[in-house]
């Protein structure tokens, strides 16, 4: 479980398939706090830390998480949104995340406001029944509140502080990139208890 409040910019450090997975080595400024067992949002998705060395952690992305995420599309280099699990008794500032990515969607329009940005994103239309106005949604693993819904083509847009652009990787994000989004679980499940 994780909060959606992003710990820091981590690095891609390697990237290499081994058969339909994906193996991917982080570098961390906490690296000697790392456990081999333990679950860490990259980009939202929860992935299990797999191997420790002098400068580095490893994770493996199975098939469901490269079908349903962005993580195919990272490159060596490359910053990625990292967060380590809940811990029980901290203060919870984001909301419940769970590290189980819904979907992708696509930036389609990101307006600097003069102090904020405004990030525009579409997502597949069956996941419509997700979204509410001022409720929470996780981008890129980072705990947002949507602004805005257009259910004429299935759009959301969220406000972006200057703390969270700059310490994030949306100031890396570009019109057409795809990000990884999780629905609030709450939303999901009232849901799901409708049908």
């Amino acid at each position: 479980m994780f909060t959606g409040i992003i710990e820091e910019v981590g690095i891609v450090k390697k990237i290499k398939k081994e058969q339909k997975n994906l193996i991917i080595e982080v570098s961390v400024s906490f690296l000697e706090e790392v456990q081999i067992n333990q679950s860490i949002a990259h980009n939202g998705a929860c992935l299990t830390v797999s191997k420790l060395s002098s400068d580095s952690y490893t994770v493996c992305a199975v098939t469901e998480t490269i079908e349903r995420t962005n993580i195919s599309s990272l490159k060596e280099g490359d910053g990625i949104n990292i967060e380590r699990c809940l811990l029980i008794g901290a203060r919870l500032d984001g909301h419940f995340v769970q590290g189980h990515i819904d979907c992708i969607a696509k930036c389609t329009k990101i307006k600097d406001l003069d102090g904020s940005w405004m990030f525009q994103f579409q997502y597949p239309n069956h996941y419509q029944k997700y979204l509410v106005e001022k409720g929470s949604i996780s981008v890129n693993g980072v705990s947002l509140t949507i602004s805005k819904i257009n259910d004429h083509n299935n759009t959301f847009e969220v406000n972006i502080i200057p703390y969270s652009f700059e310490h994030t990787t949306f100031n890396l994000v570009q019109v057409s990139d795809s990000v990884n989004i999780e629905f609030d679980i709450i939303s999901k499940q009232i849901v799901r208890l409708g049908k």
